[in-house]
């Protein structure tokens, strides 16, 4: 009688597998959940230093930034005023003072005309071009600077700080004042509008902390910025931008995208609920379940039958077949199907040939697989009815 074939329990299996998805589930989770404390930290005590920190800012301590020149100016008596708001500046500039700009690229020009006309003398740190055009009509970029020059002008600030290793260079219109001569341009621009002088130049490479010590590059910054007792330091934001003002993403977005990512975000989730694996109650089955050797058996034949592998089934066959008959020849059990093969036509007094023909035999199709079946079990058969005949009465 051939053994049942062992079954695994399945409602272990089942609860083996709700646990392990458990587990991961709660992995999952606290990853997350570490996701969600660091960007929480990040948010609370370092995106106010990120976001404030802009080129040139009063307060930044970076190689970018202009504490340094700050420092010094209020250690010589200046007052520094740090403003980001455009109505903030022009309300601080009702007390006189210098007013400095620094990277005015987001304002618009009537932005930027607002708070230049509420202060007596203003200096432009990094103009744009559009801002240089607006501040000194006529004016524009002349090329980059990257050796030291002399001030080549008359302006007691230049004359004072000696030479320095400009940045951009900007043309000087006629009645204008260009100082350290760079190429066709000039690195420092210097004019009057009514009542307002107003200075250009590229604070980036010049007062920075980065370059602040650098050839005279803080005794003309100290000039240029420190000639009142009171400073006004305007970093523009966004929010200022006026007409200038980014378009916001809503505004560059075709107006199809937002209902096409709604449907496929719906047609997402109604699959996965679709797809999804649905649990329900668990069955309870009575244990342990038998099944006959033969239905594995039946089950591992049609397998092999349609994955057209009648090689392969031989062989497994023939692995059996001489298991078996091995142990009956008093042979060990790995022996090879040669030495069956010999040890069955010894025992039959049939011819070698014949034996090991049976055994060796690689079938093609499925029929020459079932004559090898058969021939394999008739051999077999005849090896068992020798030892039978040869047992002493």
């Amino acid at each position: 009688m051939t053994a049942p074939a062992p079954i695994l329990d399945p409602f272990a299996t089942d609860v083996a597998e709700r646990r392990a998805r458990r587990r991961g589930v709660w992995g999952w989770v606290a990853l997350g959940a570490v996701v969600l404390l660091l960007g929480a930290f990040l948010t609370l005590f370092a995106r106010a230093d990120w976001e404030a920190r802009a080129r040139l800012d009063p307060e930044g301590v970076g190689p970018g930034g202009a504490r340094a020149i700050v420092h010094i100016l209020r250690d010589q008596g200046v007052e520094v005023v740090a403003t980001t708001g455009r109505d903030q500046t022009i309300a601080e500039l009702d007390g006189g003072g210098t007013l400095v700009v620094t990277d005015p690229w987001p304002l618009s020009d009537e932005a930027l005309r607002d708070v230049v006309d509420a202060a007596d003398d203003v200096v432009v740190l990094n103009p744009s071009g559009s801002a240089t055009d607006l501040l000194v009509p006529d004016a524009a970029d002349a090329g980059y600077g990257s050796s030291a020059v002399g001030p080549g002008c008359d302006l007691p600030a230049a004359v004072r700080a000696g030479e320095i290793v400009p940045g951009r260079a900007f043309t000087a219109p006629k009645g204008v004042v260009g100082c350290y001569p760079v190429g066709d341009g000039f690195a420092v621009l210097q004019t009057t509008d009514g009542d307002t002088r107003i200075t250009v130049v590229d604070g980036t490479v010049l007062f920075d902390n980065e370059h602040l010590a650098q050839q005279g590059n803080a005794a003309l910054g100290l000039g240029l910025i420190g000639a009142a007792d009171r400073v006004v330091w305007y970093v523009p934001r966004w929010e200022d931008a006026g007409s200038a003002a980014p378009p916001t993403i809503g505004e560059l977005v075709p107006p199809w995208v937002t209902p096409a990512l709604t449907l496929l975000l719906l047609a997402g989730v109604a699959a996965g609920l679709w797809r999804g694996r649905r649990f329900g109650p668990l069955v309870a089955e009575r244990l342990p379940v038998t099944v006959r050797g033969s239905e594995t058996l039946e089950g591992r034949a049609r397998l092999y039958a349609r994955a057209a592998q009648p090689a392969h089934a031989a062989d497994l066959l023939r692995a059996g077949a001489t298991a078996r008959m091995a142990r009956r020849l008093g042979l060990p059990p790995n022996a090879a199907p040669r030495e069956v093969a010999d040890a069955a036509a010894a025992r039959l007094g049939a011819p070698v040939d014949v034996t090991r023909a049976i055994l060796t035999h690689v079938p093609a199709t499925d029929a020459d697989l079932a004559t090898f079946g058969h021939r394999l079990r008739e051999l077999e058969a005849a090896v068992d009815a020798a030892r039978l005949d040869r047992r002493p009465p």
